[in-house]
């Protein structure tokens, strides 16, 4: 992975060399530099794929100059392909360029991988964000220049002033983290995924290039065809993110995900080496025992971390930094002490299970909105809709029952954590109720223009576009390249995913217990221990830690010097934390708060 920076227009190349420094821990095998009137192009390089010099960035050709960051996986395929053309180096950031200068911007449809970059032809600029958005970008526009960068922190320099973004803030409330093109810096905006941008003259034109709702429904209707078809992808997938000669890890949990990329990787040849975390005096929030028990199975090289109160507390403030703005995820503190002991061990490249939940509905609640959906067919609900109206409770199912009597949008997201009315409480100002939607409409439509129409079809394209997307992958990027360590996720393969998406719903849901069609697979590579394990995902005691810590109490102070929220609400929260209710509401008001105190106080 690597950090891309630049600006086109009026700079000054003191404070441009200033605010590259930002960008050191996402590539410290390299720092390139173009630097010309009206023009600062620059690259951090982490060497994975042609660690040669020959392969630093910017890399040009003709009129063509390019700094990216990420991994294109088929880029050997691609130069067979691109016959006739002069290779001078063994990278796949010169096959970008090779592939544009024949195909133009549609060679983004040949690139399988992740990546973010920028690429100059001429007097244009093209900013690109990969399929499903692994890999950052961001950028500004003011009178003087166009800014662009991997992280918010190298932008942040250029800026007049700092001021919330409105509209981040409660999408953030809404879903964990701001939706696209939104951040909390006013003035500041990010790419989504699938999306490229162009800047040509001062002016921006965007195009999404790539949705997975494209994918035509229903194509695959027997179960033996879409077995067949998701192992032989899955095997290709892995495959291709094995093929690097740099020293590679796994994470593994307790669960079936990151077991069977362990599993199909060994069978493949590759036994990784494999770590897991464990919390110092709260065993019961990890999964040591089974992930100890899953490398054993396995054969494979297993190391446990475990962290405590002062580890988590002591690093809280450098993860705060890393994120750069709010993301509601108290799962970032422990990985990103995971990934600093996996860095330590030597290793360069880290294998990771997410978007399998998403792809595979490995959620039990996807299959209770399932079954809540069935409401909207009553004949007799008037009743139930007033009842429901005139009684409020801050409990997920009474709003979920609202919704389906109300005739509304049921399902919003497997991050959605402040509801409107929750937040119309919270907030010192007015919030309709459904006014989140907003965020979702251009989501929403899409769907509904697809050939998709089941809703289980809509809760995993939606957790990918913003739950996966703008959360998890958020996370994984910053707390990865913080210790310059390249992550790499399997399942989020856009050939696996059109698989999936090509099967028919009542085949993905199978038996309607989760993960239906991956567990099938699974028996092949897996034991029925590992398969029939109890979900429980990546739980941690962080507001345990918060609160003994007294850190929880920013939350208070920072209020007193707003007023952003209701006192008697916060308060109402705080109680609930400590009582193990609410928990990541409190955390995400937490890191809200941290953020408001860090840049408008």
């Amino acid at each position: 992975m690597c950090g891309v920076f630049g600006i086109i227009g009026e700079y000054s190349p003191i404070k441009a060399r200033e605010a590259l420094k930002t960008l050191a821990h996402r590539g410290r095998d390299h720092c390139g530099i173009v630097e010309k009137r009206g023009l600062f192009l620059a690259h951090q390089r982490l060497s994975i794929t042609d660690t040669h010099e020959r392969s630093h960035q910017p890399m040009r050709h003709k009129e063509l100059l390019l700094s990216f960051n990420g991994e294109i996986y088929n880029h050997r395929q691609l130069r067979l392909e691109l016959e006739g053309y002069s290779w001078q180096t063994h990278s796949d950031a010169e096959v970008i360029l090779a592939a544009y200068e024949k195909w133009g911007i549609e060679c983004l449809s040949r690139f399988e991988g992740m990546f973010a970059f920028a690429l100059m032809d001429s007097e244009k600029l093209y900013l690109v964000r990969d399929r499903f958005g692994k890999k950052p970008m961001f950028y500004h526009q003011n009178n003087e220049a166009f800014i662009f960068a991997s992280e918010i922190k190298t932008i942040k320099p250029f800026l007049k002033s700092v001021s919330m973004n409105e509209d981040a803030m409660r999408s953030y409330l809404s879903f964990l983290a701001p939706a696209p093109p939104h951040t909390f810096y006013q003035g500041i905006e990010k790419l989504e995924s699938g999306e490229w941008l162009c800047f040509e003259k001062g002016c921006i034109t965007k195009h999404a290039y790539y949705d997975v709702l494209d994918t035509p429904s229903s194509t695959i209707t027997t179960y033996g065809e879409a077995y067949e078809v998701i192992e032989q992808e899955l095997q290709r997938s892995i495959a291709m993110r094995l093929e690097t000669t740099q020293s590679t890890a796994a994470l593994l949990s307790g669960g079936i995900d990151s077991a069977l990329i362990c599993a199909i990787a060994a069978e493949q040849g590759k036994k990784l080496p494999t770590f897991t975390l464990g919390y110092d005096e709260y065993s019961g929030y990890d999964e040591r025992t089974n992930a100890k028990e899953s490398a054993k199975e396995l054969g494979l090289e297993h190391t446990e971390v475990v962290i405590g109160q002062k580890d988590f507390i002591g690093s809280l403030e450098r993860v705060l930094d890393h994120m750069d703005e709010p993301l509601n995820d108290p799962a970032a503190v422990p990985l990103y002490l995971l990934f600093a002991a996996i860095a330590k061990e030597g290793h360069k490249v880290v294998l990771s299970g997410e978007g399998s939940d998403e792809l595979f509905l490995g959620y039990r609640q996807y299959f209770e909105y399932l079954d809540i959906e069935q409401a909207a067919s009553l004949h007799h609900k008037n009743w139930l809709k007033k009842y429901f109206h005139s009684h409020f409770s801050m409990n997920r199912e009474w709003e979920w029952y609202k919704r389906v009597f109300d005739e509304t949008l049921l399902f919003r997201t497997s991050g959605e954590k402040f509801t409107d009315l929750q937040q119309n409480l919270l907030l010192r100002r007015n919030v309709r109720d459904n006014e989140s939607l907003r965020f979702l409409q251009p989501y929403r439509e899409a769907f509904e223009k697809s050939t998709h129409s089941h809703p289980a079809q809509w809760y995993s394209a939606i957790d990918l576009k913003l739950f996966v997307g703008e959360h998890f992958l958020t996370k994984l990027d910053r707390v990865s390249m913080a210790h310059t360590l390249e992550a790499r996720s399997p399942f989020l393969d856009h050939r696996l995913a059109q698989s999936v998406f090509s099967i028919s719903p009542q085949l993905r849901i199978g038996e309607g217990g989760t993960k239906y069609l991956l567990k099938q697979i699974g028996q092949k590579y897996l034991s029925a221990t590992i398969l029939n394990r109890k979900k429980k995902g990546f739980a941690n005691p962080y507001m345990e830690w918060l609160i003994a810590s007294g850190k929880i109490d920013l939350i208070r102070e920072v209020n007193v010097k707003t007023g952003l929220f209701q006192p008697d609400e916060v308060e109402k929260y705080l109680q609930l934390a400590r009582r193990g209710k609410f928990k990541q509401h409190v955390w995400g008001l937490y890191v809200l708060s941290h953020w408001i105190n860090r840049e408008l106080l």
